[in-house]
């Protein structure tokens, strides 16, 4: 993707952006940018440790008898006119002798429509049981509740549907619920909020950016990874904020399966008519026998990927009105011969920037964070794909994994360029690790660069940087210029197109009342001025 002189920007964009900012409500645009770099001092009245909700919680509790469902969901399907509708029946079983539940022995069904009281349509899907198996002496083994996974198809955009899930023969039938369908794709149709959210875990701090996320009516939820963080508990539910520090002589990283249970059942009051779109994260990988991994996450949540040609939970695509979003997976290959990257690749061709103008990421490790915790992890991941994604003219980035707030100005390759996308980290959703706080640009602070690669993600690409202020070192001696503002503090974020070239990004405070922003900006999009590469 080349950069156009400046004269040929669209006389269109800046009459969109004027038309939107004539009551002169003084937020700046990334058209103001490159902005001096800004670091928020800790507040050290900020409760940064936070405490997980113990299962005796009224909020984490089995309220449901027998097969009833329970820990429902909604997910998007690829296009507006398909949602996905999860659910779990029966319990789980931990211990040393589980004897897991037939799938086959309750049926997966929808029933659904436009009015509360006539749910004329009914789908039916598909269900499964899965286990978490260690093979050491001591540690309680976990098999899940029935989870079914129903397909709803047809659907009209930005319609509300009201529907019941279970099983109608026995009957075990759940509460009747509702959600809303997207907008069909279109450079004037976008959802009216998305609230971006990551590392969130299941913690009173948890507890309160869910309910700061409520009170902004979100349409729709970008999960950045990270859930519950259940490997950060032994098998006999005996939890630390550092496992490893705790655990060191473990046989294998356990996890505690049941805290999968509390989340989702302290989720569902949102997530059963909110659709929530995951990714996944470290703490998801959860080892277990015969070398399995992100078996509770790859079952739990529905994915399109199939209707997004994608043959994997780690990566899949979907729209939301006039946005393509791509959810990438960090945790798998991402190497230029690998399939996840030819899927990208795929995909990225067969966007239409007239029909969904907007193209956005999400990833979980963030490659533009400047906080010691996880510096320039995902090198390897952003020397393999960046080029492709900025060729292809990505807006914006999400991350987690950084306990913080960051948002870059507009960057490619370490260097300032406005036709690169923004890169905003919300790994500060609450979960019970620490705070990020240190920065790698404060003295003493850099780490050393053979520490820095994920130990599974593999691979060693993070060298001295080459050009620029920071030349011959590892890490910059200040706030590097494309981190535009950085925080450490607990929040989550709402995204809102205006219209095809303007979007409203603002982070909330837990802190915070609810209606403060804590940091806040237009980004704007200049189509003339960054052309998209199509061929390469």
């Amino acid at each position: 993707m080349g950069v156009a002189p400046v004269s040929a920007i669209s006389l269109a964009v800046l009459a969109a952006f004027s038309f939107l900012c004539v009551d002169g409500d003084g937020i700046p645009t990334t058209l103001d940018g490159p902005f001096k770099p800004l670091t928020v001092p800790l507040d050290t009245s900020f409760r940064g440790n936070a405490v997980d909700l113990p299962h005796t919680d009224p909020r984490l509790q089995r309220t449901v008898q027998g097969f009833e469902p329970e820990q429902i969901s909604v997910t998007l399907s690829a296009t507006y006119d398909s949602v996905w509708i999860s659910w779990v029946t029966g319990e789980f079983q931990i211990g040393d002798n589980i004897k897991p539940l037939d799938p086959k022995s309750v049926a997966s069904q929808v029933f659904y429509g436009k009015k509360k009281h006539r749910l004329v349509h009914m789908s039916n899907g598909h269900s499964l049981v899965y286990n978490q198996l260690y093979p050491f002496e001591g540690l309680q083994n976990y098999t899940s509740g029935i989870i079914h996974h129903v397909r709803l198809t047809g659907l009209k955009p930005e319609t509300v549907y009201y529907y019941q899930c279970g099983d109608a023969s026995i009957p075990a039938l759940s509460d009747i619920h509702h959600f809303k369908t997207m907008a069909a794709s279109g450079p004037r149709s976008y959802p009216n909020r998305i609230a971006v959210v990551g590392d969130l875990g299941l913690t009173y701090n948890t507890t309160s950016t869910i309910s700061h996320l409520m009170s902004n009516d979100p349409d729709l939820i970008v999960f950045v990874g990270d859930v519950c963080y259940a490997n950060m508990y032994l098998t006999n539910g005996t939890g630390s904020d550092c496992y490893s520090c705790s655990f060191s002589q473990t046989p294998i990283h356990e996890t505690y399966q049941p805290r999968w249970d509390y989340w989702g059942r302290f989720m569902q009051p949102l997530i059963s008519k909110i659709p929530i779109m995951v990714v996944e994260g470290n703490h998801e990988i959860e080892e277990q026998a015969e070398n399995q991994t992100f078996v509770a996450y790859s079952s739990r949540f529905a994915f399109p990927s199939k209707e997004s040609g994608s043959s994997s939970t780690f990566y899949y695509s979907f729209n939301a009105g006039g946005i393509h979003f791509i959810m990438l997976g960090a945790y798998i290959s991402y190497d230029k011969s690998g399939e996840q990257y030819k899927w990208l690749e795929r995909d990225l061709k067969k966007v239409d920037r007239k029909v969904t103008p907007w193209l956005v990421a999400t990833w979980h490790p963030p490659w533009y964070s400047t906080y010691k915790a996880h510096y320039r992890e995902a090198e390897c991941m952003r020397v393999a794909m960046e080029d492709l994604l900025y060729n292809y003219g990505v807006d914006i980035v999400f991350s987690g994994h950084v306990h913080a707030y960051e948002r870059s100005n507009r960057v490619y390759n370490y260097t300032l360029d406005p036709c690169g996308p923004v890169h905003i980290t919300v790994g500060d959703g609450g979960n019970r690790e620490k705070m990020a706080i240190p920065h790698a640009d404060e003295p003493g602070q850099c780490p050393e660069p053979s520490t820095t690669p994920d130990k599974y993600m593999g691979g060693f690409c993070a060298f001295n940087f080459t050009s620029g202020p920071a030349a011959g070192r590892f890490c910059w001696d200040r706030q590097p210029d494309y981190s535009a503002y950085r925080e450490t503090s607990f929040g989550h974020g709402i995204l809102e197109m205006k219209n095809e070239t303007v979007a409203l990004w603002t982070w909330h405070r837990n802190q915070d009342f609810y209606n403060l922003a804590g940091d806040q900006i237009y980004i704007v999009r200049q189509p003339d001025r960054c052309p998209v590469e199509t061929k390469f």
